[in-house]
């Protein structure tokens, strides 16, 4: 019987933001679900549910997006994401990190990965990792221009937002479609979008390669071939980092991997992490 999810919030640094939970509150060891751009802890519940069989889950919503605080004066960028999710893993006292993360939920997951390599146990990597030569997708590239990518903000609609999603995502279901245009259109999640993408600097998220590639932690890569924001090539590339990752490509599948095909990346997250929680053998 899958234990029943439950919402926590968590105050870090002053920011609030609550998070999915299921499974022990306490335990030292749990699965870590990092949401990317757009998106809210909620997204992951069709995989949560069934890695929360038999692990103590956590998907928070990360500040700007979701539930969590929008404010002007928070830390929009990557270092800030991290120690957010920091903090919320602190404060629950887990010691054994099994890492799953999507889109900007990468980097965000990785930094925090580099600097806590002790605690790494598996990371899985669902159309996202450590970003090499990576070129920015042609919505991220307006984002960061000074005026423009404000005035793309203010003509995002709803309506605009879900024609995009279902033209670059053909395989995504209209639920979820609509689901994800919902957390694009919030003023405040706009503000935070456009000051996470103008500070990311692609130079800070190939530098943690060094500190990954040492550690070389368990790694799962699941990823779809159609995904149009970052391309598949990036797949194998993780290997680079992650020499013994394990790499599936989804043929016909776009960015949102797990909400396109959830039974099939369910059957590579589940088997992957079932295997590996509370099996406290060190990574290589």
């Amino acid at each position: 019987m899958t234990p029943l999810l439950r919402t926590k919030t968590f105050v870090v640094n002053g920011v609030h933001g609550p998070a999915l939970i299921a499974g022990e509150e306490t335990s030292r060891e749990a699965v870590v679900f990092v949401h990317g751009n757009p998106g809210a802890g909620s997204d992951w519940e069709p995989l949560v549910t069934r890695v929360a069989e038999f692990a103590t889950v956590v998907a928070p919503d990360m500040p700007g997006f979701g539930d969590a605080d929008k404010r002007p004066d928070q830390d929009y960028t990557v270092n800030g994401y991290a120690a957010h999710l920091g903090g919320v893993i602190d404060q629950l006292g887990i010691q054994r990190v099994h890492l799953v993360a999507h889109d900007f939920g990468g980097p965000f997951a990785l930094t925090w990965a580099a600097a806590n390599v002790e605690r790494v146990a598996s990371i899985t990597l669902i159309n996202t990792g450590v970003l090499i030569g990576y070129r920015w997708h042609r919505l991220a590239k307006l984002w960061r221009l000074p005026i423009i990518g404000e005035l793309v903000q203010l003509a995002s609609t709803p309506k605009l937002a879900r024609w995009l999603l279902r033209h670059d995502n053909p395989g995504l279901p209209l639920d979820w479609v609509e689901q994800v245009a919902d957390h694009l259109m919030p003023r405040e999640t706009k503000r935070a979008v456009l000051r996470l993408y103008r500070s990311t600097d692609r130079k800070d998220i190939e530098a943690l390669a060094g500190p990954l590639r040492q550690r070389d932690p368990d790694t799962l890569v699941v990823w779809g071939d159609q995904d149009v924001y970052i391309r598949v090539t990036q797949a194998n590339r993780q290997r680079s980092v992650f020499p013994r990752a394990r790499v599936e490509i989804l043929p016909g599948v776009g960015h949102w991997a797990w909400l396109e095909q959830p039974d099939r990346v369910a059957e590579l997250v589940v088997g992957f992490l079932r295997s590996r929680v509370g099996n406290a053998s060190p990574a290589h």
